[in-house]
This record gives C-alpha cells, structure tokens and sequence, in this order.
C-alpha cells in the first residue's frame, strides 16, 4: 500500500488519517513537524493549571478553537 501524499492533504484529512494509521511514525513525524507552531509560548512545570497565566492562556486556545470549528 502506498502512503498519501501528506503535503497535499488539509490538517484534518491529516489528522484523520493520524488517528486511522496510528502505527505510521513517519506521518506522525510530519503531522507534528507541519502543524506545530514554531511561536507557541511554553510554559515552566513549576506553573500549574491553578496559576493566572496558565488559566487565562487556557482560555484563550480554548475560544480559538470553538472559532475554528
């Protein structure tokens, strides 16, 4: 079977394609390498979900995301 060409396909035919092939570490690979955002702030483990910044940065994704969908 020959494997799809992931530079063609959307992020969520890619995901679902992730979710269906779970075995593919390449794809895996790619899908992080392509989707991951380079400017995404990181967060210290001392800071936990109970910390303001935390909470508030939670928020946030979280709207974005009920936006995209």
């Amino acid at each position: 079977m020959s494997k799809p060409n992931f530079a063609t396909m959307t992020r969520l035919e890619f995901r679902q394609y992730i979710l269906e092939h779970k075995e593919d570490d390449e794809a895996v690979s790619i899908y992080l390498e392509r989707f991951t955002d380079p400017n995404a702030k990181i967060y210290p483990p001392t800071k936990g979900l109970n910390d303001p910044e935390v909470k508030i940065a939670l928020r946030e994704r979280l709207e974005q995301q009920r936006n995209q969908a």
